[in-house]
């Protein structure tokens, strides 16, 4: 058997056992909240690893080493960010959000939280919301489709367009016909292939490399700046590296899994796998690079694309089969992130603008109808926007994370901690945050200057925060169910 062919059975072998959790999800999947939110049931193992995988996509293991391949550890600022504001969100959202949602009318979307939260009688909270996430993830899944054709162009040779096919379809299965459950369980076989493969390659690759003092020698005698954290950096370039990490507190297809986690006890537990699983997997990406360019060194090679090289390292260092695991890791990274974004887009179609604007008392069992409709509506429209192969569509990944973190992150915190924000503050936050974003992010002296995150971000608690004060009326119900969410804080804690 070829080498590829052995890769080809590791692929074929991890996209088999992704459809048979779809079809095991499926028949635990009765009601909408099952469909939307796995039933309230994920323990923490699960929400930890779920959320990560769902975080990390083909960044963690193709576009942080390529970064760290190219310009050395001055990249690593990112990472750092991207885990303080990891850490941050365990400790300061995950507790309450899963409390709140549940006194707040059982919410199950963040939509439907900030309307129950806020008791906000228009609906426009709930649909504005709604509308921002269905427009920014239909274009961010779009462009994982997009990385899924380019992974089997470039591992395979398989035309660009069947591979993103195979991608969309095995995605599109069992998310449509499992939701949230199967999204979560494939998350987290998807996170444990992740972490073993970014953790194997580096500490195989060193024995290659000589160990850690030649590995360090050969890098330095590629660059000694390479090693540096500050080297080639400017104050602002690093300041906007960092706050990557604020973006966390306002992305729906992650802090949904606090929402989902069985009970406020078991946070603490998700929060040190999750923050464990980060670490390691973060750390393992940045050592893969190491490893990589020292290796180059070493023989006299030169790598044709720097975002390929942990994919590389791997063919290199271990048997065919094995390297397709390898390569099935980088797989599971984008076919993980797609999922999830699917179902937090659905839901955002179903139960945030559907539900809101049309009144219906249909059955639950419509509901999860109308649900698996919306995943293959809106997948339908990512395979139509990701056909041309236009690479100008991957740059919205990082505007969307400032879209999110900048429109929900503020108003998120401010609903968990301050009584007295308003609906009409947390609309007119939102939509600044969101408008800052889209013009920042749109003028090329300002994004290179600044992540456009940080206005945004600040331009959102501030309109929310001063508009909240303005419009700040006592309501009865709104306290008793802030005081009745600190109140299960405490004897859950």
């Amino acid at each position: 058997m070829s080498d590829e062919m052995y890769q080809l059975l590791a692929i074929i072998i991890y996209m088999a056992a992704m459809v048979f959790i779809g079809w095991y999800a499926f028949k635990r999947t009765a009601s909408l909240t099952d469909y939307m939110l796995g039933g309230r049931s994920l323990g923490p193992a699960v929400t930890a690893l779920s959320a990560g995988a769902a975080d990390m996509s083909g960044w963690l293991l193709m576009g942080l080493p390529g970064a760290i391949y190219l310009s050395g550890l001055v990249e690593v600022w990112m990472a750092i960010g991207l885990t303080v504001g990891a850490y941050l969100n365990y400790v300061l959202v995950a507790p309450r959000l899963r409390v709140y949602t549940q006194v707040s009318n059982d919410s199950i979307t963040i939509p439907s939280y900030l309307e129950n939260r806020l008791k906000d009688k228009s609906r426009l909270l709930r649909i504005v919301s709604g509308i921002i996430i269905l427009i920014f993830f239909t274009f961010y899944v779009s462009s994982g489709m997009v990385a899924g054709g380019k992974f089997f162009l470039s591992s395979f040779g398989l035309n660009y367009h069947v591979g993103l096919l195979i991608v969309s379809a095995v995605v599109i299965f069992y998310t449509l016909f499992g939701g949230f459950l199967a999204v979560s369980y494939t998350d987290v076989i998807q996170g444990i292939i992740m972490f073993f493969a970014l953790l194997l390659v580096p500490i195989v690759g060193v024995f290659l490399t000589g160990g850690l003092s030649e590995t360090a020698v050969s890098i330095r005698e590629v660059n000694p700046q390479l090693l540096n954290f500050i080297s080639g950096g400017s104050l602002l370039g690093i300041i906007s590296a960092v706050t990557w990490g604020l973006g966390y507190f306002g992305q729906p297809h992650i802090i949904v899994r606090f929402m989902a986690i069985g009970s406020v006890k078991e946070v603490k537990k998700a929060r040190r796998i999750g923050i464990g699983w980060m670490f390691l997997s973060l750390f393992g990406a940045v050592s893969t690079a190491l490893v990589g360019i020292a290796y180059y060194q070493q023989n006299n090679a030169k790598l044709v694309d720097e975002e390929t090289v942990f994919i590389v390292l791997g063919q290199i260092i271990f048997h065919p089969f094995i390297a397709g695991i390898m390569l099935a890791a980088v797989l599971a990274a984008v076919m993980s992130t797609i999922s999830s974004q699917l179902i937090v887009t659905s839901s955002a179609l179903i139960e945030d603008i559907y539900k809101a604007v049309v009144k219906s008392d249909a059955s639950d069992k419509r509901y999860v109808f109308l649900g698996r409709m919306a995943v293959l509506i809106i997948s339908i429209i990512a395979i139509v926007l990701a056909w041309p192969n236009d690479e100008s569509i991957l740059k919205i990944v990082s505007f969307s994370w400032a879209g999110f973190g900048a429109a929900f992150g503020p108003i998120i915190l401010l609903s968990l901690y301050w009584r007295k924000i308003t609906a009409k503050g947390a609309l007119w936050g939102m939509l600044t945050g969101a408008i800052t974003v889209m013009i920042w992010g749109n003028v090329k002296i300002l994004t290179d200057t600044l992540y456009e995150i940080v206005p945004g971000f600040i331009m959102c608690w501030i309109v929310t925060y001063m508009v909240s004060l303005a419009t700040y009326k006592r309501n009865d119900e709104i306290e008793k169910e802030f005081t009745e969410a600190l109140e299960i804080l405490k004897g859950e804690s």
